[in-house]
């Protein structure tokens, strides 16, 4: 029987760091698209505002809001000077700002000199590193030495996100491969930090890639036949009159599809994988086939769990389009047979077949493998 010892090893944190390292210091190819050109993106204080042309009618608001403000940053640094906010009537779009708050505004300048500036957004990165700070706060009080490890990986799927995934996407290279190798590369990170180079990580690895592959073939096979485009994914449409007409959006709609719900399969393949584990380490003589049995008793109970999760994760970015069906009263099969609910559909019902293939998938790979290796550390050996 071949022997292998389940002692956590440094090298994932230290590949992890290193690649967190490159990921930072690497640029995205895209720095330079700038969207307006002679004009910069600056934090300002808003000292006063006037509504006096706002135009009210209810629910939309149309007009300018003309706001007296103080640059904080960037060349113009500590100039006053008015800027614009302009109303269009979308309740999604639109926003009002108040005096003493900090916003982002463009300033448009010709030879050194302001020729105007308008209004963005409301600053709300002070809010969101807080927000950030207590999420990590809580993480390392409650998993301790854990969370550090959690925090790593979660830093590195950022940053793999932001600086591999989408510029390669934006550049027209196949969505689905490269989401592939992401999830792949993902799997094998995080899943590294949590067993370290260990038998766990091999079968939980198999487990999900193996899942995430049925998944992506669903993906793919369903889209096709519902005849969904990738425009229905939000702001996609965007790319396309904004220069990258090159893009494809249907292979990005799929790529989407088994991304978002890797992290649920990635997750019932740890619960699987260490179920399995631990059964056999307690019982060395046990074989294959009641390791799996175990693993699919264990999988049985979380799949229920899960698959509804992710339901209600897919559900909760779609409720107010539901709502407007029901207002209008939509009968229920024209509902289902529209094109936006079609997609989540494809969403949902394709993400938790990756959930229900992972568990006995994992499981028999799992049962194989750890009764056909020694599990035992060599001081336990008699």
């Amino acid at each position: 029987m071949i022997y292998f010892t389940s002692k956590k090893t440094f090298i994932p944190i230290i590949f992890s760091l290193i690649l967190m390292f490159i990921l930072v210091v690497i640029p995205t190819g895209f720095e330079g698209a700038l969207s307006f050109k002679n004009a910069d993106k600056v934090k300002v204080l808003v000292l006063s505002t006037d509504e006096s042309t706002i135009i009210d009618t209810g629910l939309i608001r149309s007009g300018e809001q003309r706001c007296y403000i103080r640059i904080l940053n960037g060349k113009f640094a500590g100039q006053e000077t008015t800027a614009i906010n302009r109303l269009n009537g979308s309740l999604a779009q639109d926003k009002l700002f108040a005096t003493n708050e900090k916003a982002f505004a463009v300033v448009s300048h010709d030879k050194g000199k302001i020729s105007t500036v308008f209004m963005i957004d409301h600053f709300r990165l002070d809010k969101e590193l807080i927000l950030v700070g207590l999420f990590l706060l809580a993480l390392l009080l409650f998993t301790r030495s854990a969370g550090l490890r959690t925090i790593l990986s979660f830093i590195n799927t950022i940053l793999l996100i932001w600086k591999f995934l989408v510029p390669c996407l934006l550049k027209g290279w196949n969505p689905i491969f490269i989401s592939i190798g992401l999830v792949l590369l993902l799997n094998c990170i995080i899943l590294s930090m949590i067993y370290g180079l260990d038998i766990r990580f091999l079968a939980s690895v198999l487990g999900s890639i193996s899942s995430i592959l049925i998944t992506m073939i669903l993906g793919y096979f369903f889209t096709d036949l519902f005849k969904i485009h990738g425009a229905v994914m939000e702001s996609s449409e965007s790319l396309l009159y904004a220069g990258y007409q090159h893009l494809d959006l249907t292979k990005i709609f799929i790529a989407s599809i088994f991304l978002g719900a890797s992290g649920a399969v990635m997750d019932l393949s740890v619960d699987i994988c260490s179920a399995v584990h631990e059964v056999v380490l307690k019982k060395p003589t046990i074989t294959a086939k009641e390791a799996i049995a175990s693993g699919f008793a264990v999988g049985t109970a979380a799949c229920g769990s899960t698959t509804t999760t992710l339901l209600l994760a897919y559900s909760g970015s779609f409720i107010s389009l539901l709502m407007v069906f029901m207002a209008q009263g939509t009968p229920i099969e024209l509902m289902l047979n529209y094109k936006y609910v079609a997609a989540e559909i494809i969403h949902t019902i394709i993400g938790s077949f990756g959930i229900v293939t992972v568990a006995p998938l994992t499981a028999i790979i799992s049962g194989i493998l750890f009764t056909r290796i020694n599990l035992q550390q060599p001081s336990q050996k008699k």
